[in-house]
């Protein structure tokens, strides 16, 4: 590869890594070329240049390398795995052959782990393979520092997103209405498929809306309506995107939620409209690389009449 071969600029991550990919994959050789996403126990592949896996495959960070990898367990270039027992233990050993490895850290701003670029290959490498480690190191912190930039650039471009969906709002609660939900909805979704990004949905339906309209008035029912966005807005985070969707109907979007963090978000969800004299039924579900925003909607709508029912 010569000067005339390197772009002038990356429009954006996919690209620079793409490129380096291809770069190392050129140079050093190895079978498979990756670069990955941790997301709880799951280990996203989101690029690869090579045979054997594809975008998109989840496997369980624990089971492999890279785990160990960036617990400074084993070097970053191992020509036989089977000269580090760290290495050679790892599970994923028993899943795919593996006789040699290459990894490096994706870090983010504050120092946690976005993913690895990493390579392995079926065949022991020459040793001489470890004299690239400086040049594997660089690699990762060009695109550590790509990612950083236009995951910052994706946060301002989200900021600008709701303050133009804040003109769509719902006239009684102030909460985002069903055209800033459905927008917002679709921009996220791509900025998860492009990061490995998760998301938890929630799906939020009044239980005694109609009872109190008919029983105390159509002004008493504004009241629970404006308490119910009052709650949802007060347990949520500024980032999230909370809609009133229609009626008695509420959403919400937890954007970069793990399932942890969802549980801990229902809790306090449940929470704050006790405190606030609400009953309501609260369906969640999350997007993830089995369902993409639009069908985590759907299931936390299924889950959210499921317990109505039972209520």
């Amino acid at each position: 590869m010569n000067s005339t071969d390197l772009p002038k600029i990356f429009p954006d991550f996919q690209s620079a890594g793409d490129y380096v990919l291809d770069f190392l994959k050129r140079r050093i050789g190895f079978g498979l070329w990756m670069i990955t996403r941790t997301e709880g126990d799951d280990w996203i592949i989101l690029q690869r240049e090579g045979d054997g896996i594809n975008p998109n495959t989840v496997l369980r960070w624990s089971d492999s390398i890279c785990f160990e990898m960036v617990k400074d367990n084993g070097p970053h270039v191992a020509p036989d795995i089977s000269a580090v027992a760290a290495y050679e233990n790892r599970p994923i050993v028993r899943q795919l052959p593996i006789k040699a490895y290459i990894g490096v850290p994706l870090t983010l701003a504050d120092g946690r782990i976005f993913g690895t670029l990493c390579a392995i290959d079926p065949q022991r490498q020459p040793s001489e393979i470890v004299n690239e480690t400086p040049l594997i190191k660089l690699m990762g912190a060009f695109l550590s520092t790509i990612l950083n930039n236009e995951l910052k650039l994706a946060e301002q471009r989200r900021l600008s997103e709701r303050l133009k969906l804040d003109a769509h709002t719902d006239a009684l609660t102030g909460l985002a209405n069903r055209r800033a939900w459905d927008e917002f909805l679709s921009g996220e979704e791509d900025r998860c498929k492009r990061y490995g990004h998760s998301a938890a949905v929630f799906s939020v339906d009044l239980d005694d809306l109609k009872y109190v309209n008919d029983m105390d008035g159509h002004a008493a029912g504004d009241v629970l309506l404006q308490l119910t966005a009052e709650a949802l807005r007060s347990a949520t985070r500024e980032v999230d995107m909370v809609a009133r969707l229609g009626g008695d109907e509420f959403g919400i979007i937890a954007i970069e939620c793990d399932q942890v963090g969802a549980e801990l978000l229902r809790q306090r969800l449940l929470t704050n409209l006790t405190e606030r004299g609400v009953r309501a039924s609260v369906g969640m579900a999350m997007r993830n690389y089995l369902h993409d925003l639009t069908e985590a909607w759907t299931h936390a709508d299924q889950n959210m009449y499921s317990l109505k029912k039972h209520r």
